[in-house]
């Protein structure tokens, strides 16, 4: 028989293994998934725009660099998803992980928030825009397992 095989975008914090854990709880199960996420490196990530096109005095524009170079790949990884995943971790406030929810949640995508309790006020909204909230990567694996078999 053959299976779809299905596309999720890993998006969010970076200062943890989450990602590992989804795609080896995945990899484990031998489920039709293929990961892709954003550049999770932080300074590569931040200082991509200043080292590719030249350096800013103001951070302003050295953070509108990095974000502009970073956008073409997030758009179209997420545009490219099945399934977009989102994780908010405890210790940063986010706010390119709520932009990608809510860019994946306008494009029609399925959804799944990752979150501990702490934030369930905060991100009410976006909860509300997601198919599921999970509190576990492990969740999110029997999540995929689910929906893929």
């Amino acid at each position: 028989m053959h299976h779809k095989n299905w596309v999720v975008y890993l998006s969010g914090e970076i200062h943890s293994d989450w990602r590992e854990r989804i795609v080896e709880g995945a990899k484990k199960l031998e489920l039709p998934v293929r990961f892709s996420a954003p550049v999770t490196d932080h300074d590569s990530s931040d200082l991509c725009g200043v080292r590719i096109l030249g350096e800013e005095e103001n951070s302003f524009w050295q953070d509108r660099k990095g974000a502009g170079i970073n956008a073409i790949r997030t758009n179209n990884l997420i545009n490219q998803a099945d399934l977009v995943v989102v994780r908010f971790g405890p210790k940063y406030k986010q706010w390119n992980a709520a932009f990608d929810a809510g860019y994946a949640a306008a494009l029609g995508k399925s959804l799944i928030v990752l979150h501990d309790e702490d934030h369930d006020h905060a991100l009410k909204e976006v909860d509300a825009a997601a198919n599921a909230t999970a509190r576990t990567p492990e969740q999110v694996v029997e999540i995929l397992q689910y929906v893929v078999s």
